[in-house]
């Protein structure tokens, strides 16, 4: 695999339902170097830093393969970035990674914490306000991780899939179980083994207190 493209986000103001709102969804492939830091690409606008971004989410991935399914579904060619991902990565299908997997690209390390849950602001970027229904049936929701290791990234780079081994979980079952509302405990327990991103994992923790509390 390797690296198709390299995606950097400006502050874009777009119509979502019946307010306006900034964003840095769109982003345009750059054919620079880029560094890629601990909390992701410096240049990179980040708009809401409460849902987006931070140590645990620095990256946000999305498969060539995926983009493909995605032309062929939508009758349209999608161009890299469309999905606002930071690394356009040729080959990769998202629902085949678990949580703590790496992608190992020259001296960058990248560990997949998270997949991403379609909001409005996706619909909106599409154009569709259907899509955030599609998206999720789609099954392919791409990848946030973790920077273990900084460095330069450009187009064109290889890039190397490292298995974790330990506890964990596929990134579309958690994807999946984020809709479920009525979590087992042990179901809970299971996600919260595996090196999850510290958004999600304290989401899992608030469900967990919830069902111990209801215990007599």
């Amino acid at each position: 695999m390797n690296l198709v493209s390299v995606n950097i986000g400006q502050a874009h103001t777009q119509q979502n339902g019946n307010k306006t709102e900034t964003t840095g969804i769109y982003k345009t492939p750059t054919n620079e170097s880029v560094q890629v830091t601990s909390l992701g690409i410096k240049e990179d606008f980040i708009a809401s830093k409460k849902h987006h971004g931070g140590p645990d989410q620095a990256i946000y991935v999305y498969g060539k393969a995926d983009y493909d399914w995605w032309s062929i579904e939508l009758g349209r060619e999608l161009a890299s970035g469309t999905f606002g991902e930071n690394l356009t990565i040729s080959e990769l299908e998202s629902a085949q990674f678990n949580i703590g997997d790496r992608l190992v690209i020259g001296k960058v390390i990248l560990e997949i914490t998270a997949p991403r849950i379609p909001c409005s602001t996706l619909a909106a970027r599409m154009g569709d306000p259907e899509f955030v229904k599609r998206y999720r049936q789609a099954e392919r929701p791409g990848l946030y991780c973790r920077v273990m290791q900084a460095g330069l990234v450009a187009k064109g780079d290889d890039v190397k899939i490292e298995r974790y081994e330990k506890d964990t979980i596929s990134v579309i079952q958690v994807f999946r179980d984020y809709y479920d509302k009525k979590k087992s405990a042990e179901t809970i327990r299971n996600h919260l083994n595996a090196p999850i991103a510290i958004r999600v994992r304290t989401a899992l923790e608030e469900e967990l207190q919830k069902i111990n509390n209801k215990r007599p």
